[in-house]
């Protein structure tokens, strides 16, 4: 009797254990697909906003002959953006394209011209649109990438964590010109 009692035990216990490493492995997994879902909701938005770079650059080189190294920057951030398959080096990209954006149109300021031309201003007014975009699945792809990191650096996910390769996650960062407030100006 004792012995049988000893089976159902062990029994239970090894269902019980089964029965965790499967709760745990799946949460693994929900954690980087809710990561990839939303950074695939983001990359929509960087999509569209690497398309309007070309037409952004196109218009402001007929007015600013001198500023050539910065649409070149933004011209080969979005080459690069275009052609990077993984997240990783997509996120990093989306991070240097959101600052060479802001020292852009803070360069444009310079141009009068350039700032009353129409296609420009229809140009920067649906590229700071997409930007408010991204500000918000920003928001939301940085939850999940946090909730991601923590979840594969708990114990005990973090022994099945690396046993089964998953690596921490980037958050995309705010540049830190958009972190500084200048006051209003006149």
């Amino acid at each position: 009797m004792n012995q049988t009692v000893a089976i159902i035990l062990l029994g239970l216990l090894g269902v019980a254990v089964i029965s965790f490493m499967i709760n745990l492995y799946n949460k693994l997994v929900m954690l980087k697909f809710n990561v990839e879902k939303a950074y695939g909701n983001i990359d929509v938005v960087l999509k569209q906003r690497a398309d309007e770079i070309p037409n952004l650059v196109t218009v402001a080189k007929h007015f600013m002959n001198y500023e050539k190294e910065i649409l070149t920057r933004l011209t080969e951030l979005r080459s690069s953006y275009s052609n990077a398959s993984d997240s990783e080096k997509k996120t990093a990209l989306a991070n240097e394209t959101t600052k060479a954006l802001s020292s852009f149109f803070a360069v444009s300021e310079n141009y009068p011209e350039l700032k009353s031309n129409t296609n420009f201003l229809e140009l920067q007014s649906r590229i700071s649109g997409l930007e408010n975009k991204i500000a918000d699945r920003r928001e939301f792809f940085n939850d999940s990438v946090n909730l991601y990191n923590i979840g594969i650096h708990e114990f005990p996910n973090v022994i099945f964590a690396k046993i089964f390769g998953y690596k921490d996650k980037t958050l995309l960062e705010v540049p830190d010109p958009e972190k500084q407030y200048h006051g209003v100006q006149f």
